[in-house]
């Protein structure tokens, strides 16, 4: 009994040193991008413009013929999919032939307070799929977006429909009026011009709080419990600390978009209505007509099934498809059920919408500009 408490003791000592230096890093301006723990799967840079870095990592084998964009979300770092080589959807897709490009973020400054849907969705992200057009070729390209990564790409898919071959949101935040998960309602509580207003971006320390908040008993105790449990086990501890790494590499989140989701997305719901406007444009989810599946975590206590699931009703696609994977909102991405399950799938029915492979390359020279759901088990 003496040693389990020790134990407990040593690791929440160690937990709460990331935790600071979480937060020391989510403070500076600008973040410190460069501490990022090194990639497991080697990539090169093709692009870089607006808030993006855009990063090419080559297939295995014979390539696919249609290049995958991966668009992450906004509020942490994108280690967690490359984060060790048995736990990386990065290696997984491209084991599997897929040429993939990851949208990098690169978090906000103070210079970027008045960044809203219209600068990440229709600067960065047409820009970022512009340059997997010209770097690989492809007239169309596959499209996955993950969690606040999803909605952007849902978003972009709706206003550039001509430019997706096949669209993937995974855990993506739709239908607002079905969600009942504690950060909804911090999001519906919270004051975004306040916090806006105070600190220009909201900080990486709130968005932290806010997730925190949602399992208070799993980050005060449960996981060290976890941890003690599995101490025998080779290689837990380094990916308990990787984990713990990602956990707390939130960023700060532009001052304009947080006002724009909050008060139109999550108070709102406007998506789901047709009412959102970005860029002048309306938002209409009927103008998504390209193949659609729709991957769910069946646990997922961050963005609940029942907020992801009712975008299967709201698209014009007749090819579409929800995936409910037993999983929560991160397992989704780095459990090794995942890796032996979910994204095997993933590339099997990417691969039934692709057609024969291409062989042309060249370099990208552009700059940017300032319901019925099956269950896999």
């Amino acid at each position: 009994m003496f040693q389990l408490f020790q134990d407990l003791s040593t690791s929440w000592l160690e937990s709460s040193a990331r935790i600071l230096d979480g937060f020391r890093r989510g403070a500076l301006d600008p973040y410190p991008v460069h501490e990022d723990p090194a990639p497991v799967t080697p990539y090169q840079v093709i692009y870089k413009g607006g808030k993006t870095s855009l990063r090419y990592y080559h297939a295995v084998g014979k390539a696919q013929a249609t290049p995958l964009l991966i668009v992450y979300a906004l509020i942490k770092r994108p280690f967690v999919l490359d984060l060790q080589p048995e736990l990386s959807v990065i290696k997984n897709l491209t084991q599997q032939g897929f040429e993939v490009y990851l949208l990098d973020w690169i978090p906000p400054t103070q210079a970027d307070t008045w960044r809203g849907f219209d600068a990440y969705v229709n600067g960065d992200v047409a820009n970022a799929v512009q340059a997997v057009q010209t770097h690989s070729g492809a007239q169309q390209i596959s499209l996955l977006g993950y969690c606040f990564g999803g909605l952007l790409s849902t978003i972009y898919t709706v206003l550039h429909p001509h430019a997706i071959k096949n669209f993937i949101p995974l855990s993506v935040p739709v239908d607002m009026s079905k969600q009942d998960v504690a950060i909804f309602d911090l999001m519906k509580t919270l004051d975004p011009n306040l916090v806006a207003g105070v600190f220009g971006n909201c900080p990486a320390w709130i968005m932290k709080m806010a997730f925190s908040a949602m399992s208070p008993v799993h980050h005060l105790l449960n996981k060290h419990v976890g941890l003690y449990r599995n101490r025998e086990r080779p290689g837990f501890a380094d990916t308990f600390a990787l984990f713990e790494r990602w956990m707390n590499s939130d960023v700060p989140l532009a001052g304009q978009i947080f006002r724009e989701v909050t008060t139109d997305i999550f108070r709102g719901n406007l998506l789901t209505q047709g009412k959102l406007m970005v860029g002048g444009q309306r938002v209409d989810l009927k103008n998504i007509r390209c193949p659609v599946l729709n991957v769910v975590g069946e646990h997922d206590d961050v963005v609940h099934p029942r907020t992801s699931l009712p975008l299967f009703n709201l698209i014009g696609s007749r090819d579409k498809q929800n995936l409910v994977f037993p999983a929560g909102h991160i397992g989704v991405v780095v459990s090794s059920s995942a890796q032996k399950h979910l994204w095997p799938r993933i590339g099997s029915w990417l691969k039934k919408h692709d057609r024969k492979p291409r062989t042309r390359k060249v370099l990208v020279t552009v700059q940017a500009a300032p319901q019925n759901a099956t269950t896999l088990q």
